[in-house]
């Protein structure tokens, strides 16, 4: 056995050796994977090997549509069949809102690449009979894909893994990792049999890595305990059953008519495929049940739970329905076994957090359809740096230290239970809330907020009705303009017109200070750092030069920095910055504090033409009518205030695009601070803002967001904010950014689009038929009274007046690209003096 290689992958699955087959072939010569039992003896042996494309995530449709594809070449390259039958993907609507959902889909499958077909009801009985179809209002056809026998397409990556030089090696437990500080020592146990079940032996060895890579599908909770770190891949029961014959199919295929797709009836919650002339029926049930909370038992091996009937008799019985025949066949097997999910269904894919050199692979639902693409973009992260593609939806990181086994154990099983309920662009899922909730939680709800989640924070979407049901928000749901769209317009107009208040202390919030603070941070970020007392925008890039983190940067001190940055992705954003400063501080010897102080601090965002007037009437100053001028309190500045007994770090800036101040205030004044607001505000029209209306508002500035316009497939420059990257200096990532040039580039487009509907940000744009680009946010405009989005495109049609067309709901709908920041480009609303 070999004791020193350059990676060592652990985990013998299809991600596993998926990803030990693309670290050599991209290049790496010294790949080791490492499997405790038999190549695909986990979650791989049982799983119905089914290839849908269907993803509403740009990088998780980028990794299925590789896998798709990836797979079909195996053949070619090894000798070993992969079992692919491109058989093709039927999925059928029963309503209304199923085909929107679909029609979103397709719009964003374009944006990729991926092709599909429409298909009637009437197209569908045509083509294939056996499928009842009255009730249905249309299908989406995906023809290239179908399904794959896991095995075989397992054991065909492992053979590719091994021509180009990989050592797989099998009955080996990993039980120890420790970093020396320059790699990986692995402790690992030889395994035997004993009495039916695997145990370690005697022999061990240590093998040294200078990269880890786990990939140990339903033993995570053992990989995250021997790592210590919080992992919430745990997995959850999935059955599926298989028949006896179906007489009437065996008849069809006699003939020689050809396969059936497989056959998702989604309302149904149901994937159906043939089966040996009988059916394999895949529901996906309430109240599945999660397993291996904290271990896998050594006597699960190859092995099952006892099949619950009862559990899946309505989908049962729904397959009947939407195949008559079925109904008259027995049941010739079954399974239910564990498969890993997450609590919003992406893998963890990447870095680990505080972790060097130590990757993972883990929770994957899915993960026949997206080990071919993981192994490939994962590859791409750990050889060249960073992927081609965003994967940070898909990051460990975007769960913080915060997340428990119990939260992660029911958040999975509501994940499992979603797989097939309508996914609504504004869908927020109710289990494990609210969980962490700022001090005005209580106020905010008693008026009227409606929460969505964000980093596990309660943050209002939007007010309702004061007297609405606990469903309101459920039942406003829609992928056109919900019932909660007018009340985000009312909000928007209130910023606009007078003024609003919006609770952001979900903001991540950093404390950066040390003598070596400041020559640090003007390395890691790409704007000159501001002067005491004020602001600034600026971006810390990766190593390839794309946009990593966007952050706001209050210098309060000399050495002495507040960093704010996006509240999706606190643990995200903090492990990058502090292994930043552990680099600098190596290389320099100088000294850089960095202190998460995310929960220390609340944010109110007061925004509006009566911002001022407003603060006014609260604050305490020796000169109460200047204190908030421009002469005192000049746009783009910071000031410790005092707002009647709480004392403020007040920020002059305003994501909405109005005057206006974020409030950073202790959070144990919160309530006090709110309730002082909110008495002031009743004189001036107060009203209170959620996070929809403010997304709206902040398009209408061009105000770019991190996770849809800024991420890592994309430098700050094609992101078009040239102001905030100061090229006269050095900075991490520079010349990566200016090798790689404008690519594309981002802007803003005005839409003449549907009367009920706005685009969500997942929509492909054209230009005479050609798809030239895509969106990645959208909303709707108060000031201009139309659809609005943002979005890259190529860069000589981001000229203001260029004309586009958008596909939503299935057509093409007018654009036109305006000008950066559309609604008050020359800033004169925001810095208005009083």
């Amino acid at each position: 056995m070999k004791t020193h290689v350059k990676a060592l992958v652990v985990g013998g699955g299809a991600v596993g050796t998926s990803i030990a087959y693309h670290l050599a072939r991209a290049g790496w010569q010294d790949v080791m994977l490492l499997e405790r039992d038999e190549l695909t003896s986990g979650s791989t042996w049982h799983a119905a090997g089914l290839l849908p494309l269907f993803n509403m995530g740009y990088a998780t449709s980028h990794i299925h549509d590789y896998s798709v594809k990836f797979y079909k070449t195996l053949e070619e390259e090894t000798g070993l069949n992969a079992g692919f039958y491109v058989v093709g993907n039927l999925r059928m609507a029963q309503s209304r809102a199923r085909m929107d959902e679909f029609e979103l889909y397709a719009s964003t499958a374009e944006t990729v690449g991926i092709p599909y077909e429409w298909m009637s009801p009437d197209q569908i009985r045509e083509r294939w009979p056996l499928v009842r179809t009255e009730d249905l209002q249309g299908a989406l056809y995906h023809p290239t894909d179908g399904y794959i026998n896991p095995a075989d397409v397992t054991q065909a990556m492992a053979k590719g893994a091994r021509q180009r030089g990989v050592v797989v090696e099998r009955r080996w437990q990993v039980d120890g990792y420790h970093w020396t500080g320059a790699e990986w020592q692995v402790t690992v146990t030889k395994m035997v049999e004993k009495g039916g079940n695997l145990v370690p032996s005697d022999e061990q060895q240590v093998i040294s890595a200078e990269h880890v890579v786990t990939a140990t599908g339903n033993h995570a909770q053992r990989t995250a305990r021997l790592l210590g770190l919080k992992i919430p891949a745990i997995p959850v029961e999935h059955q599926y059953i298989v028949t006896e014959p179906d007489p009437a199919l065996a008849e069809w295929r006699a003939v020689g008519n050809a396969e059936h797709p497989v056959l998702r009836d989604a309302d149904a919650k149901w994937y159906v495929r043939e089966e040996r002339k009988g059916w394999i029926l895949g529901p996906y049930e309430r109240n599945a049940p999660a397993r291996f909370l904290y271990d896998v038992p050594e006597s699960f091996r190859a092995d099952l739970f006892p099949l619950d009937l009862d559990r899946i008799e309505e989908e049962y019985m729904s397959m009947i329905h939407r195949i008559p025949s079925s109904e008259t066949v027995g049941l010739k097997d079954d399974y239910n076994g564990p498969i890993c999910y997450t609590p919003d269904g992406n893998p963890l894919v990447g870095p680990a957090p505080g972790l060097r050199n130590m990757w993972l692979a883990e929770g994957f639902s899915f993960g026949i359809t997206a080990a071919g693409g993981t192994g490939y973009y994962l590859a791409q992260m750990m050889v060249e740096g960073e992927a081609e593609i965003d994967m940070a939806a898909l990051d460990p990181k975007r769960y913080g230290r915060w997340m428990t086994t119990e939260y992660a154990a029911r958040k999975n099983e509501e994940c499992y239970e979603h797989v097939y309920i309508l996914h609504h662009p504004d869908e927020e899922r109710e289990a494990c809330r609210p969980l962490r909730t700022a001090p005005c939680y209580d106020r905010m709800k008693a008026r009227g907020a409606q929460f969505g989640c964000v980093n596990g924070f309660e943050r209002p979407n939007y007010f309702g009705p004061l007297d609405a049901p606990e469903s309101f928000d459920h039942d406003a749901r829609s992928f056109r303009r919900g019932g909660w769209w007018q009340y985000a317009v009312d909000e928007a107009k209130a910023v606009r017109e007078g003024v609003g208040l919006i609770d952001a202390s979900a903001f991540t919030k950093h404390w950066v200070s040390g003598k070596g603070a400041t020559e640090f941070l003007d390395w890691f970020t790409t704007n000159k750092l501001p002067k005491v007392g004020r602001i600034n925008l600026t971006y810390a890039l990766t190593e390839a030069g794309t946009t990593r983190t966007e952050y706001t940067i209050v210098r309060r001190e000399e050495n002495g920095y507040y960093l704010v940055s996006a509240g999706a992705l606190t643990e995200y954003d903090g492990d990058y910055l502090r292994k930043s400063a552990e680099d600098f501080m190596e290389r320099t010897g100088k000294l850089v504090l960095v202190h998460d102080v995310t929960t220390q601090w609340g944010v109110f965002a007061v925004a509006g033409p009566k911002a001022r007037a407003l603060l006014r009437d609260v604050i305490k100053d020796a000169e109460p009518d200047t204190a908030l001028s421009n002469k005192r309190f000049p746009w783009l500045s910071a000031r410790e205030i005092e707002l009647g007994m709480c004392p403020v770090m007040a920020i002059r800036v305003a994501y909405t695009g109005e005057l206006g101040w974020e409030l950073h205030h202790p959070i144990e004044m919160q309530n006090y601070l709110f309730d002082l607001l909110e008495k002031a505000g009743a004189a001036h029209g107060l009203k209170l803002v959620g996070a929809r209306a403010q997304n709206w508002l902040r398009q209408e500035k061009s105000y770019r967001a991190f996770g849809t316009e800024l991420g890592r497939d994309a430098t700050p420059l094609e992101a078009d904010l040239p102001r905030f990257v100061d090229q006269e200096k050095e900075f991490r990532g520079k010349a990566a950014m200016q090798a790689l040039g404008v690519r594309s580039k981002c802007c803003t487009l005005l839409i003449d689009g549907p009367e009920d509907a706005d685009p969500w940000g997942r929509e492909a744009l054209y230009l005479d038929g050609e798809k030239i680009g895509r969106l990645t946010s959208g909303g709707y405009s108060v000031a201009f009274d139309k659809s609005i989005g943002m979005g890259y495109v190529r860069p000589d049609l981001a000229a203001e007046g260029t004309r586009l067309k958008v596909r939503m709901q299935g057509q093409l709908w007018d654009a036109v690209v305006t000008c950066d920041a559309p609604y008050d480009p020359k800033n004169e609303t925001i810095r208005k003096d009083g």
